[in-house]
């Protein structure tokens, strides 16, 4: 076990103090998703505080009328709340009572997570910059209609300035876009599999449409890092790509951003090297794109480990000097914390050992980054002791399961054709929704899965649309096409629901959680064929008119026809008892206060139940979540996220106590927003339900609240 060399940097003890403007909310507006361009998800409000917020109620709700889910967070400015649709319409509402003011219709339906727009202003121009998948468009704040002057027509085509084909190219805008002086930052959200685009970091001109600078996160030649990648992977290795969002210091000009995994995401003899700059914080100049520091999360990534939310900035007091910080979560359940200049850790990080991989080709990392400090937020280990206690038979053939997997800890290989045992889950540990941060105390809110999921790589190998499909399809769907329904529907007997054109152009347009697919002439009409045979087929009952392939040449063929590999992972699947709820013990979601003082826990919560559970006695399981938390002046902190009670929640941030709650229309997988218009203070929350609830059924409505007048 090797510790790092900044071990010794670690104080005996760390306070917080001061309030730094990029942490400070905002009096009456939400300008930003994460409240404030440093993601605090703090605001100064408290006309609703721990005395009187269990008097809130619905002050408005607009229901879109779509039913493709939300994972949205609002902005508000100036008393007008602006957001998005399930089909990416951008709508503006008056915050205080839910009017509609004007929305826009690019024409173009959107599909996938869309989780907020973006505002600027220079005192004098104002504009909307929302992402309708592949496109980025401007709008005028007062009428909802495209500024002409941006880009083409009033937009810009994330294809485009990627060095590559951009008809090729798959690519939206899962994140909004930040905001640096005239400068609109982005990422994108890409296929996990190959092909796939590059994920450069862009910056435009925000009037013009103008691409000003790249940052290549797959390095080019003489480039930072392009050692790290095969020679050549640069032309045609995918993603790296930052589709979490950001965090900017407006005032020494820097902008933070984590990236998630190179594709394929499970298998990497084609990416062989630590992969920089994927799954990396990243600190840029924000106004020329140069690299300042980074911190590489995962090396050569083979799990999926993305950084899952955007980064928070927050100030910290060391020694009698006041240190600008800057935090970020992980699905692993790490909290990492690190001064936000200079890029050294406050809190002590290891590099420890883990076991090569077994599977052919595959060279895994002999080490991985492990914060020794805070304790992780999540669990990190599964053992018979920690296995469901729900009822004695679940206990039982959890029991089974368990020893019939590898279960060595997080970073372990995955290997072809016997389940590993993945804790916390390909989903986290920490999610999307990304903590809170309570200046005046220090205090830091954290929500979190805490269940367990199976992993496991299959040889490709039948016919040529098969192998298209294991690459391209099989992570959701399952190596059978049995799926995971809802949340992955099976795709068996596929051609009796749906026309080839309407399968051809869901994998063209993207779907719920499934990319757009850049899939042409061959390779898509081979999967479409092999789409639509009736069961599972193997090689010896593929249909005459496909190509026969063996494993033998599975890789070869895969490679050539859509830069596959001869791997593929058998699905994301999680660890549950026969009836369907996590093997593990609970709680399966929390909500913990960390304080940054001490590195040490205040609290920790089950978040979110399952109400038939409920019915038989067992209220505090905690549960899958999606969405982050908000806190606020008045002492609270307001949560929506669990997916199965459909709650929103209000809970006393200095001890966790559950002060109210309400029930919504549909889930709140989105992180709430509030404000203040004419004297009165709202929270809002976008209650739809996404493609990661697995019961459903998803909507499209959102809901303020506020006290009685």
């Amino acid at each position: 076990m090797g510790r790092a060399w900044w071990v010794w940097l670690f104080p005996l003890s760390l306070s917080i103090a001061g309030m730094a403007q990029d942490v400070a909310g905002t009096s009456a507006n939400w300008p930003v998703t994460g409240g404030t361009p440093g993601n605090s998800h703090y605001s100064s409000l408290k006309q609703i505080n721990r005395t009187n917020v269990s008097r809130l109620k619905i002050a408005w709700s607009f229901d879109t009328g779509e039913s493709g889910g939300l994972e949205t967070t609002p902005i508000v400015v100036d008393g007008v709340l602006y957001a998005l649709t399930p089909k990416q319409e951008v709508i503006a509402l008056d915050g205080a009572t839910g009017k509609l003011l004007w929305k826009f219709d690019s024409k173009i339906e959107g599909t996938g997570p869309n989780r907020g727009i973006t505002y600027w202003t220079d005192g004098k121009e104002r504009r909307i910059l929302a992402g309708v998948m592949n496109f980025v468009y401007a709008l005028d704040p007062s009428t909802g209609n495209a500024i002409s002057s941006f880009g083409k027509s009033g937009r810009i085509d994330l294809r485009e300035d990627l060095g590559r084909d951009s008809a090729q190219q798959s690519i939206a805008l899962t994140s909004p876009g930040v905001i640096y002086k005239d400068l609109l930052i982005v990422g994108g959200r890409e296929p996990e599999t190959l092909p796939a685009p590059p994920g450069d970091v862009r910056a435009y001109d925000v009037q013009s449409g103008a691409l000003r600078w790249s940052f290549h996160t797959i390095p080019h030649p003489g480039e930072f890092g392009h050692e790290t990648w095969p020679k050549d992977a640069w032309r045609a290795a995918g993603a790296a790509n930052n589709w979490a969002g950001m965090a900017v210091d407006v005032e020494r000009g820097m902008v933070f951003i984590p990236t998630g995994s190179a594709g394929p995401d499970f298998y990497g003899a084609a990416r062989l090297g630590d992969n920089l700059f994927a799954d990396t914080l990243i600190a840029l100049d924000a106004g020329t794109g140069k690299r300042i520091w980074h911190f590489q999360g995962v090396h050569h990534d083979i799990w999926d480990r993305d950084f899952p939310a955007p980064p928070i900035l927050l100030s910290v007091a060391l020694d009698g000097k006041m240190i600008p910080a800057v935090a970020q979560t992980t699905k692993q359940g790490y909290l990492y914390v690190f001064n936000r200049v200079t890029g050294v850790p406050l809190f002590p990080i290891e590099n420890r050992p883990y076991p090569a991989s077994t599977t052919q080709g595959e060279m895994a990392s002999k080490t991985q980054p492990y914060a020794v400090k805070p304790e992780p937020f999540a669990r990190q280990a599964v053992t018979e002791d920690t296995l469901t206690e729900r009822t004695p038979e679940a206990h039982a053939w959890a029991v089974k399961r368990f020893r019939e997997l590898r279960h060595e800890g997080q970073f372990v290989p995955l290997s072809v054709g016997s389940d590993t045992l993945v804790q916390p889950s390909f989903e986290g540990g920490a999610e999307w929704g990304g903590p809170a941060m309570d200046p005046g105390t220090g205090i830091l809110y954290i929500n979190a899965n805490n269940y367990a999921s199976l992993g496991a790589l299959a040889v490709q190998s039948g016919s040529a649309g098969r192998l298209i499909y294991l690459n391209q399809c099989s992570v959701c769907h399952g190596e059978h096409r049995a799926g995971s329904p809802p949340e992955s529907p099976s795709l068996l007997d596929i051609s009796h629901r749906l026309t080839t054109e309407q399968i051809a152009a869901t994998i063209h347009a993207g779907k719920g959680r499934m990319p757009a697919l850049p899939l042409q002439g061959r390779t898509l009409n081979e999967l479409l064929a092999y789409l639509r045979t009736e069961n599972d087929l193997t090689t010896s009952s593929a249909k005459a008119s496909e190509e026969t392939v063996t494993p033998k040449d599975a890789g070869d063929v895969a490679a050539a026809r859509n830069g596959g590999s001869p791997y593929t992972l058998t699905g994301y699947r999680r660890f549950v008892d026969p009836e369907g709820y996590p093997a593990t013990a609970a709680p399966w979601g929390t909500l913990s206060a960390l304080d940054l003082k001490t590195g040490r826990y205040l609290w920790q919560l089950p978040l979110g139940q399952y109400p038939e559970l409920v019915a038989t006695g067992m209220p505090d399981t905690g549960s899958e979540n999606y969405g982050g938390p908000i806190v606020t002046e008045g002492g609270l902190i307001f949560i929506a996220a669990t997916n199965f009670d459909k709650k929103m929640r209000a809970f006393d941030k200095a001890s966790g106590k559950l002060l109210w709650e309400a029930t919504l229309p549909f889930a709140g997988n989105a992180t709430p927003a509030t404000y203040e218009v004419n004297g009165r203070q709202y929270v809002v929350i976008a209650a739809g339900g996404s493609s990661m609830n697995p019961r459903g059924p998803i909507g499209g409505v959102y809901v303020a609240f506020a006290l009685p007048q």
